[in-house]
Parts: structure tokens; sequence; C-alpha cells
């Protein structure tokens, strides 16, 4: 099964990688923040447009990786129409899966992200996955300051 997944692994990051899904900017977006990962220079900025708690748009701009690039663009589109709570219930979950000890993560709970859970097995990747996701946090805390992954 873990030999489909990482076949599966394989499409998406390619897929997503050449046709990013939200890339672009939104001009009146309730939250703005700035992600880099200087290891691998990856570089995205994350625009949220925001109706109460909910997250009605996501998008990114910027240049990275395949990993990197595959995982923002997957974000904007799962968290579109999700709560506040429900996105940093997503952040946690993938921050888990991506980096956790446990070997036995409960790979339905994050719906298609799963596809990402082989990230795990190339640790110097793992910073190029987390990258929108930590970026994703800090907009959720509405914080203004550029996230590093170091």
């Amino acid at each position: 099964m873990f030999d489909d997944l990482r076949d599966l692994y394989q499409e998406v990051i390619f897929d997503h990688n050449r046709n990013p899904r939200n890339f672009r900017i939104i001009e009146d977006a309730d939250r703005k923040v700035e992600g880099f990962n200087p290891l691998c220079g990856d570089r995205l900025t994350l625009y949220l447009k925001m109706a109460g708690n909910v997250i009605t748009d996501a998008s990114f701009q910027g240049s990275g990786c395949a990993i990197s690039t595959a995982s923002v663009s997957l974000m904007t589109e799962i968290v579109k129409g999700k709560t506040e709570q429900e996105a940093d219930t997503l952040f946690k979950q993938f921050h888990e899966m991506t980096t956790g000890k446990d070997e036995h993560f409960n790979l339905e709970a994050v719906g298609k992200l799963a596809v990402l859970a082989g990230v795990r097995e190339y640790p110097a990747r793992v910073k190029c996955a987390t990258l929108a996701w930590h970026t994703l946090d800090a907009a959720l805390k509405n914080q203004q300051e550029a996230i590093s992954t170091e």
C-alpha cells in the first residue's frame, strides 16, 4: 500500500508544481504573510481573504522547489471554506504527519494531504513541505512578520 502512496505522492508533486492552484495575488486580502526557507531558497507570500473566522479565499505568489510549491498549492485548495480553528487543526495534523515520530499516523484524517506523507522519508525536504503551513499558522495568528524555517 505504501508503494501506491509513494507513486501518488510523486504524481501529485509533479502536477501541483507544473500547474500550481491559486497562484495569484488577492489584492484585497485580509491577511498577507511572507515565508522563506533559506536552506532551499523557497519563498512565498500567502494571501487569505476572510469572512469572520472563515477563510473564503487563499492564494500565493513566490517560487520554490517542487515539494514547496505542491504543498502550498494543495494547502490553498484545502483551507478554502474552513474556519480558522479547522485550518489550525489541519496545520497541526500536517505537521505531525510530516515531522512526528508516530509511524501509524491516521492518513485519512488529512484527506488528500496524505500524499505528502512521503516527505517524512526525506528529512532534508520536510522544511520544504512545511513552509506553507508555518506561513498559514502565522496568518491565522494574524502575525505580520515574515516566517523562516530556520
